[in-house]
C-alpha cells in the first residue's frame, strides 16, 4: 500500500489515478496510523514552501515523517513542492524545511536565462540522470522526458545526492536521492509513459 500524504497542498487525483492504472493500491491520507501502516510514502505538492511546511507541522507530520522515513528507512518519494520541502530552506519563504538533504531551494537566476526563457519553467524537458543505476530509472530511456512547472529549484551541496539534472538556461537539480529517500522537481503523474515507468519503479522498489 502506498500512502499519498494529504497536507492540503496540491491536487492528488491524477497521481492516484496513475498508480491505479499501474495496478498499485494507494490511499490519500494524513492519518498517522495509515501512514505508519503504508509500505511506502509519496509527498506531492504545489504551492508555496512556507505553506507546505506549515501544513505538515499543523498535521503533526514533521516528526512522524522524520521517524518513519529519515530514521526508519521507509521508501519515500517527494514530488515538486514535496521535493523542495526536503531541503533546508527556500528563497520563497522563511520557515526551515525538513532538512533531510544538505541542500536549499532557490529562485531561478534570471540573469542566466537570457531573453527567451521564462519563469516559471513550464513544459516538457529532457532529464539527464546522474545516478543512472538508481531504481527509479530502471528500464527508462537514456534521456527520459518529464513535465515541469516551477519557479524555484534545488541546489545540493553534495553531488552524490543529485539524482538528475535538467536544463533551463543552465543545468539545475531536477531530483535528489539517497538511501530510501528521493525527491523529483518534475511531475511524473503528468509525464505519460516516462512518469508511469518512474512511479511503477518506485512502487516496486525494495
Amino acid at each position: 500500500m502506498i500512502a499519498i500524504i494529504d497536507y492540503r497542498a496540491g491536487n492528488v487525483a491524477s497521481l492516484q489515478s496513475m498508480l491505479r492504472k499501474l495496478g498499485h493500491e494507494s490511499i490519500v491520507t494524513h492519518d498517522h496510523q495509515a501512514i505508519c501502516d503504508a509500505d511506502r510514502l509519496i509527498l506531492p505538492g504545489v504551492g508555496a514552501f512556507d505553506y507546505g511546511m506549515t501544513q505538515l507541522a499543523e498535521l503533526g507530520l514533521v516528526d512522524l515523517l522524520r521517524k518513519l522515513v529519515y530514521e526508519g528507512g521507509k521508501p519515500f518519494l517527494g514530488i515538486c513542492l514535496g521535493a523542495q520541502l526536503l531541503t533546508q530552506r527556500s528563497d520563497e519563504g522563511h520557515l526551515p524545511g525538513l532538512g533531510w538533504f544538505d541542500a536549499e531551494t532557490v529562485a531561478f537566476d534570471q540573469s542566466r536565462l537570457g531573453p527567451r526563457l521564462r519563469v516559471p519553467h513550464m513544459g516538457w524537458q529532457e532529464l539527464r540522470p546522474i545516478q543512472k543505476d538508481h531504481q527509479l530509472f530502471a528500464g527508462s530511456d537514456s534521456e527520459p522526458r518529464f513535465y515541469f512547472v516551477h519557479s524555484y529549484h534545488i541546489v545540493s551541496r553534495h553531488s552524490n545526492d543529485v539524482l538528475a539534472t535538467a536544463p533551463h538556461g543552465y543545468d539545475f537539480v531536477a531530483g535528489l536521492a539517497k538511501d530510501n529517500i528521493a525527491g523529483v522537481q518534475f511531475h511524473p503523474e503528468k509525464s505519460h509513459r516516462y512518469g508511469m515507468r518512474l512511479l511503477d519503479n518506485f512502487a516496486k522498489s525494495a
